[in-house]
């Protein structure tokens, strides 16, 4: 591709990412202009009223509220980790004037959420009652991913312009030729990858499909780079992911440093965050007192009129002038403090669009390691792409894509990761091929229709099994039973009631039987799956009816979306298809990639319940029926009924 293409293809992907953004913002306002809170609580954007249930300084002096809605409030939300949000007071239909302060979602349960707020006291009304909590629309991640394609467009950097050749268009990667290095913690494809990282000069690609050990590979990799750099970047689109490579190193000894907002963070890393270490760092009390005092003196101004004489206003100036000089000192030291902390850190850590951070300003870095690479956005990958000399991805173009609001972004091209270009435009990757969590009946149709048949499963994982003569995986056919799918007005969301019912029935005869056999103990957790929100919710509903709060069996067991299952695992899976039509509409069920997560999460039992009438229609779930067949796995229905 030409150079003039390539900043052609750099520019279309600007206008696609200001659609996307058009489109976030639109279907924002649509569920906050004009609506009444109660509207916006059905919405998913708003929790009124809610109860304050405490409030606490987290390590980094920062204030945290803990907050929770009535348990008859059930409404499915979009809260969730690291979302900005308001939290309001006094609020009526105009709650616009009421009492509002900014924060940000540290972790979010069915009906509690804490946050920590943008103020460094309580403020006084929040002990006044009518308290509501909503999201506000994060402008600031779009902000960065354009100002990265400007740059990425205008840049005279000869380095970056190169990378832009190899990722974007036809110029080859290189590699050097060393020693082969052999780890005993990895098997064979692992050390290919990590050879192939060692000796990229450009770029590597790690394709990691589901369980086989990608964070463990990558992990080595960058201890292994650590040797020869003083200091790396690790980001991934998600903040879990990032936390999740910041415990891992934390635990080998490396100084890691986790950039961020402090609520975005799990509470275990709390301590590598740049705020917890500038806050036990040395200096700290002396900045603190610089600050206190720099206040004081400018309370201390403030105080005077007007109308005050010469020799008042002379000292009110002078009051000032010393409140300015102290601020000034203060920022001196915070700068000392932060530069000292950065610069002895091994790894930098941080989202993709956290790379852009006014700390890591000037900052240049030899390698970046990028997770989940095939979840990223274009324009978020090149954020610290551009802080760097060479890219190490990591993920599974066959797993989920990012998130895109805007349909005709998404076709036009935004859906198309860097990941994606760059593993077919570059001869720069190794796939991992050892799987650690799949029955070899759970993992081989994957394998067959993904990964070409490479994947091959560990031998501890090979045959285990709950109980030695249960079915690894199960399809339970709806066909012929009349368990039509349904259409939920509010949400446009499809749902069956009929096939969660029989999957509950299921999932009870399939418990009493562990029982019998003493082999409940054994399980740790259960995932129950469905793509579609309106059926995950009628499952939770059946699941609450059933079993009390404290039943320790339902305290295992997660019900929730596809995408909310990424990189996790359990012991049992069921996934319920929903769809169930005469004229074979399968929607979005024909995104092939979340069926391979959905079913990729079950380590040692899998069951699918769908009608093979409406799915069997479509080539993929055709070839799936093909191996239900093949390996003995199909059951009726009307089997269960009749039990």
């Amino acid at each position: 591709m030409a150079k003039k293409d390539i900043q052609e293809e750099i520019e279309y992907l600007l206008t696609l990412l200001r659609k996307e953004k058009d489109e976030d913002l639109l279907i924002y306002k649509r569920k906050m202009i004009g609506t009444s809170l109660k509207e916006r609580r059905t919405q998913g954007v708003c929790w009124y009223p809610v109860q304050l249930e405490k409030t606490k300084y987290d390590s980094g002096e920062r204030l945290l509220v803990k907050i929770s809605r009535p348990p008859e409030h059930r409404d499915a939300h979009l809260f969730q980790s690291g979302k900005l949000v308001s939290l309001f007071s006094n609020a009526g239909k105009n709650h616009e004037s009421s009492e509002v302060v900014n924060g940000v979602v540290n972790q979010v349960k069915e009906h509690e959420m804490l946050m920590t707020l943008n103020c460094d006291d309580v403020p006084e009304w929040i002990h006044d009652g009518n308290l509501g909590v909503q999201l506000l629309f994060d402008e600031s991640a779009y902000r960065e991913m354009e100002y990265a394609l400007k740059a990425l467009i205008k840049t005279k950097d000869e380095r970056i312009n190169q990378l832009k050749e190899i990722l974007l268009g036809g110029q080859e990667a290189q590699f050097d030729t060393r020693s082969p290095i052999t780890l005993s913690g990895l098997n064979q494809s692992q050390n290919e990858a990590l050879n192939l990282i060692c000796n990229a000069q450009d770029v590597a690609i790690i394709h990691g499909p589901p369980g086989t050990g990608k964070t463990t590979t990558l992990v080595q990799a960058i201890l292994y780079k650590l040797r020869e750099e003083q200091q790396v970047l690790v980001c991934a689109p998600s903040n879990a992911a990032v936390d999740l490579f910041v415990e891992k190193l934390d635990q080998e000894g490396v100084n890691v440093v986790r950039i961020g907002h402090p609520a975005r963070v799990t509470q275990n890393i709390l301590s590598n965050t740049l705020d917890a270490k500038i806050v036990h760092h040395s200096d700290y009390k002396e900045l603190k007192t610089l600050r206190k005092r720099a206040d004081e003196y400018r309370s201390m101004g403030k105080k005077y009129k007007r109308n005050f004489g010469p020799s008042e206003r002379e000292q009110r100036r002078m009051l000032f002038a010393e409140a300015s000089k102290l601020k000034d000192e203060a920022e001196h030291l915070e700068f000392y403090i932060v530069n000292g902390i950065l610069s002895s850190a091994q790894v930098i850590a941080s989202t993709l669009v956290g790379a852009n951070n006014y700390q890591l300003k000037g900052m240049r870095f030899e390698t970046v390691f990028m997770d989940e690479a095939a979840q990223a956005l274009e324009p978020a990958a090149w954020i610290p792409i551009l802080k760097s000399d060479k890219v190490i991805f990591a993920g599974d173009h066959f797993q989920l894509p990012p998130t895109i609001k805007s349909f005709d972004a998404a076709r036009n091209g935004l859906e198309v990761t860097l990941f994606e270009k760059a593993i077919k435009r570059n001869n720069a990757d190794v796939m991992l091929r050892e799987q650690y969590r799949m029955h070899t009946d759970i993992m081989t149709f994957s394998s067959r229709y993904f990964y070409k048949d490479q994947l091959f499963p560990n031998e501890l994982v090979a045959q285990w099994k709950i109980f030695e003569t249960d079915q690894s995986v199960e399809f339970i056919d709806t066909a012929g039973t009349g368990y039509f799918e349904q259409v939920d007005l509010e949400s446009k969301s499809s749902y069956n009631n009929e096939e969660a019912l029989l999957l509950f029935r299921h999932f009870q005869s399939y418990i009493k039987h562990l029982k019998s056999m003493e082999k409940l103990d054994d399980i740790q957790n259960i995932g129950i799956i469905s793509p579609y929100k309106a059926q995950v919710n009628l499952l939770r509903e059946i699941f609450e009816e059933q079993f009390p709060e404290d039943d320790l069996l339902y305290n295992k067991v997660v019900i929730n979306t596809v995408d909310s299952f990424q990189g996790q695992e359990r012991d049992i899976i069921y996934i319920s298809l929903v769809r169930s039509n005469e004229k074979g509409e399968i929607g979005f069920l024909a995104d092939t990639r979340r069926m391979n997560v959905a079913m990729t999460r079950a380590k040692k039992k899998l069951v699918v319940i769908g009608d093979s009438g409406t799915i069997g229609q479509n080539s993929f779930y055709e070839k799936f029926l093909n191996y239900i067949h093949e390996i003995d796995a199909y059951r009726s229905a009307f089997e269960l009924m009749e039990g």
